[in-house]
């Protein structure tokens, strides 16, 4: 159990124990201060009288005292409950010098349910109580005055101080309890927000992952199944090779389904490595478009973490559903490039390009397609807004380089030591991961 929430169910407890201590040192009080009383030299009559307003403490206590004390709040009864105590105590001592020895009990409940002020004041008088009974009296001798007298100054600076820690302690157990119940109030205002952020960050990986394969998969398979339509009565064998396509794409689709909702591993990654799910998503777009999907491998290529081969698979894929859906493009290469400490993706199109630089002044309208603006998808703006997020979540960047009749060059890196270092890509804050540049011409166009 959380430990804020064990403090705050203790902490009523704590003050339930503390006054049932103090309840034991009252009744103890009590019993001492009305045995002296009884064995004192005093008239039966006299005794009674003090035993018995002694006795009436208790209840006027137990009734009206302790349940202000225990609210720690001061109102009218705080001090109709100090008066009545200190007229008990004052009729006790009156008839019985004795009875002062409650002043142990009485200035403690004194300072508990009044103010500081007011309590310390109303302490000294009480000590006071007994060398004035005695002066009134008459007949008391020199030494017995001045010892009674030393007594109640003593008294007086004993309750004072006792008093004074006594409002100490009561006040710093309701500071405490306050603390605590603000800490877990806090502590249930964090739960509730992380849980919140939670479905949040799992809607947007369940859009993400949508998007990246269901939502391009249905594409490609409306595509694919109105080509087939088109060519079903003059080249049934082409309808037919349309119609086996729709079948591994679906087949493929329902894998991607079932592994994104378990939050698994990519199908396409599962058996194979990260060259060969790229490799065969060119020739998968080569095989939907017609039109030239080459693949290449630069440098050595070596083992990545699960959360690099995740992002730059599905970079590709949307890369790819961007080329057939915006580009108009007759080729496309797919370049991955493994370099000391980070390792990069290249996709480069021949198609008919855009203005980078007008479509950010836009607000990032042509974020819709990797080669011209939202071209009116219902998913416009979220396919590299997808992209860019996914990055960011392991430390990588991207850029976009294209221009009107230029082709698009995407361009996506991924720090490997970074990468490497949070396989499960923790958000990491979104930062300016897309670029986009606009160049007249890109080399070797």
């Amino acid at each position: 159990m959380d430990t804020v929430t064990r403090e705050a169910r203790r902490a009523p407890d704590a003050r339930v124990r503390w006054f049932g201590l103090w309840d034991s040192y009252f009744v103890i009080c009590y019993l001492v201060t009305t045995g002296l009383v009884f064995t004192s030299a005093v008239p039966q009559t006299g005794r009674l009288i003090a035993i018995g307003a002694l006795t009436l403490v208790v209840p006027w206590y137990a009734g009206i005292g302790r349940p202000l004390m225990l609210r720690h709040e001061r109102d009218r009864r705080n001090t109709v409950f100090a008066g009545g105590l200190f007229g008990l105590f004052g009729l006790a001592t009156a008839v019985d010098l004795t009875s002062a020895f409650a002043l142990f009990a009485l200035v403690p409940m004194l300072m508990m349910s009044l103010d500081t002020r007011p309590a310390v004041v109303a302490g000294v008088v009480g000590n006071l109580v007994p060398v004035t009974m005695l002066w009134l009296r008459g007949g008391a001798t020199a030494p017995l005055m001045l010892f009674v007298l030393l007594a109640s100054l003593l008294g007086i600076a004993l309750s004072v101080l006792l008093g004074l820690w006594i409002k100490r302690v009561v006040r710093q157990n309701k500071e405490h309890a306050e603390l605590i119940e603000e800490l877990r109030r806090n502590r249930e205002q964090v739960a509730r927000l992380s849980h919140q952020a939670g479905i949040s960050a799992e809607r947007e990986r369940l859009a993400r992952e949508i998007h990246d394969t269901l939502a391009q998969s249905l594409t490609s398979i409306i595509s694919l199944v109105e080509a087939a339509d088109a060519e079903v009565e003059d080249a049934p064998a082409v309808a037919r090779k349309h119609l086996a396509l729709v079948g591994r794409m679906a087949k493929e689709s329902l894998a991607e389904a079932r592994s994104f909702v378990a939050d698994r591993t990519p199908a396409s990654l599962r058996e194979s490595s990260l060259a060969q799910a790229l490799r065969r998503q060119a020739d998968g777009l080569a095989a939907q478009t017609g039109l030239v999907a080459r693949f290449a491998v630069e440098g050595d290529e070596r083992p990545l973490p699960m959360a690099v081969n995740v992002v730059l698979l599905r970079a590709a894929q949307e890369a790819g559903t961007n080329v057939r859906k915006h580009a108009e493009a007759r080729a496309v290469d797919l370049v991955l490039r493994y370099d000391d400490g980070r390792v990069g993706l290249h996709v480069t199109d021949d198609g008919r390009g855009f203005d980078a630089a007008e479509a950010k002044a836009d607000g990032g309208a042509a974020e819709g397609g990797q080669d011209g603006p939202g071209g009116g998808d219902e998913d416009s703006g979220f396919g590299l807004r997808g992209m860019a997020a996914r990055l960011a979540e392991i430390g990588g960047a991207m850029s976009v380089v294209s221009a009107p009749g230029a082709g698009t060059v995407v361009e996506v890196t991924v720090p490997l030591d970074g990468a490497a270092g949070r396989p499960d890509g923790p958000s990491a804050p979104p930062s300016e991961v897309v670029e986009r540049r606009t160049e007249a011409a890109h080399e070797g166009r």
